[in-house]
Parts: structure tokens; C-alpha cells; sequence
């Protein structure tokens, strides 16, 4: 496993998009503070660019470096099973398209999977969207996703490929006076 997590660390510090199992489904992934990289995963998934992507982090001490300001409750809201992205008012450091025009940004910590091990071992967040091509149906599997995104990536982790896909994270927006509203 570890030198997997090398050779995919690598691969995104040379700003190549992934294709990875993440704790919810399978996403299409890169080096969300590399603008180029944001860029190729919004052209892969022929994605409009006002709709702007998840970032995963390891920890709240990485999110910390991202975000202006986190909710005193932020250990609360993180340990709902359900797996939770936060919006936060103020993104920095990150690519656009990961920081919305409004300036907001989305973060998940992963529940322990492959993908919270690479995002540690990278030291960066990561893009997490879904592998599918705008507005199509989200696949449940690894066999159901669209061969042009298969031929379109630059790497695939050859893990989990029979894992069913749960449902996407829900989605809490975190206002500027601390407190929470559910999105998703």
C-alpha cells in the first residue's frame, strides 16, 4: 500500500488528475491548489466552471490552513457517521473552481479509506467529485463508469473496483455567524 500511496502522491504533485475510491464514491480527483489540474478535471468531466468542486483534507489542522474561520462545533459536526463536506464562507490558498466566485469553499474530511492515507501522505488537499461527465447519473461502480472517463485520466487506482457507491456526502453550510444550515 505504501508504495501505491507514493506513486499516487507523485502523480498529483506533477498535476495529474486521478481516478480514486473515495469513502462515498468514486471521484475524480487532483491537486486542489494547482490551478492546471482544477482546470483538466472541470474539462474531463465537462463540468460548468460555476460549479465549483469538493476538496478532501486529512485532518481539521490541514483545513485549518484553508478555510478563514472554523465553528467552535466543528468536532461535533465531523463526527456524524454519515461522511459531511462543510461549506465555509472563506476559502484560501486553493485553485478556483475549488474556491467558489463568492469566495466559499467545500471541504470534507474522509472516513478512514484510501483516500484520507493519500491526501496525508500528499499533505495537500485533494479534488473529490464524482467520476461522471456533467448531469449524468453518478455510477454506483467502478464497471458503470463512462469509458471516456476512463481513457481521459491520467491515473486510476486499481483499488475497491467492486465497491458499491454509498450516497454522496450530505452537504452542511456553515454561515458567517457559526452556525449551520443543511444543503444536501
Amino acid at each position: 500500500m505504501i508504495a501505491e500511496i507514493k506513486k499516487y502522491t507523485k502523480a498529483l504533485h506533477a498535476g495529474k488528475t486521478l481516478l480514486y475510491p473515495a469513502d462515498t464514491i468514486w471521484g475524480l480527483g487532483c491537486d486542489a491548489t494547482n490551478q492546471e489540474a482544477v482546470d483538466a478535471i472541470f474539462n474531463l468531466k465537462n463540468r460548468p466552471k460555476n460549479k465549483p468542486l469538493i476538496a478532501l483534507v486529512s485532518n481539521i489542522d490541514m483545513l485549518r490552513q484553508y478555510v478563514e474561520t472554523i465553528p467552535k462545533k466543528i468536532e461535533e459536526l465531523l463526527q456524524n457517521e454519515r461522511p459531511t463536506t462543510l461549506v465555509y464562507p472563506y476559502g484560501k490558498g486553493l485553485a478556483k473552481g475549488v474556491i467558489s466566485e463568492n469566495d466559499s469553499v467545500a471541504i470534507r474530511i474522509p472516513k478512514p479509506c484510501f483516500a484520507l492515507d493519500l491526501i496525508a501522505a500528499f499533505g495537500k488537499p485533494i479534488v473529490s467529485t464524482s467520476a461522471n461527465l456533467s448531469g449524468e447519473p453518478i455510477p454506483a461502480t467502478f464497471r458503470e463508469i463512462d469509458p471516456y472517463i476512463l481513457a481521459q485520466v491520467d491515473e486510476t487506482v486499481p483499488l475497491d473496483k467492486d465497491k458499491v457507491a454509498r450516497v454522496p456526502s450530505q452537504v452542511l453550510q456553515v454561515m458567517p455567524d457559526g452556525s449551520v444550515q443543511q444543503l444536501r
